[in-house]
């Protein structure tokens, strides 16, 4: 009778524990499902909006790139707005590391110029939707971009500032305010991004020739920059 007991309970106790781990597994396999739907949404998305844009994707189209219905895609993005701001938030979070350690690693002023153009141009070839998602954003929700500033990876250029006014300071380059000559890399690299139609329109040149010519950038930038501040 007592050896029966003791089988009955370690029985139980076994019963006991299989259940757990079967909860265990189930919960793991719906929230890695989740996971891997919400990814694909966030894929599905940004090849839309780099066919598309902003203004021409549509939820249901993403919805089918994204191999589910629409009414799925509502319960993880309620609008198009917070799956394009969430779209963003994921290239940025790839983006914002690769600058932050350039403008702050021990490399010279001009390696690191050649690095920052290098890294910006092959990411936006990469996303070429986000250039004019930040115009957008900036004039219609401030907000959202004010937000990034509180982010840890948001590029700093503090040290960037102390060297270029080190290399003033030495005789390297000709005097320029460090934020002045952060402005201009920006703006060199940005430029071609949001006036493409604009530039293949002047320049008449199709999207390939275009494409050619912006990855000549990555060197041809920084080698402007460089060969107008140095002395």
């Amino acid at each position: 009778m007592l050896k029966v007991t003791i089988i009955l309970s370690v029985q139980k106790k076994f019963l006991l524990l299989l259940t757990i781990w079967l909860n265990y597994t189930v919960k793991l396999m719906k929230k890695e499902k989740e996971i891997t739907t919400e990814s694909n949404i966030l894929n599905a998305a940004k090849h839309v909006f780099q066919r598309k844009g902003m203004d021409g994707a549509r939820m249901q189209e993403i919805a089918d790139e994204a191999g589910i219905n629409k009414a799925l895609l509502h319960y993880y993005y309620r609008s198009k707005q917070l799956l394009f701001e969430a779209v963003f938030k994921s290239a940025f979070t790839l983006l914002a590391p690769q600058l932050n350690k350039v403008l702050n690693d021990d490399t010279s002023l001009f390696e690191k110029i050649r690095n920052f153009t290098n890294n910006y141009i092959s990411f936006v070839i990469k996303h070429p939707y986000l250039p004019n998602f930040i115009i957008q954003e900036i004039n219609k929700n401030p907000e959202f971009i004010k937000n990034f500033l509180s982010e840890k990876e948001f590029p700093n250029i503090e040290k960037f500032k102390k060297q270029v006014a080190d290399e003033v300071k030495n005789g390297i380059i000709k005097p320029i305010k460090a934020e002045q000559l952060f402005i201009n890399i920006l703006a060199l690299n940005l430029f071609p991004f949001i006036a493409a139609p604009l530039l293949k329109g002047f320049l008449s040149i199709n999207n390939e020739d275009y494409q050619q010519m912006i990855e000549a950038r990555k060197t041809e930038v920084a080698d402007f920059i460089i060969n107008a501040i140095k002395v």
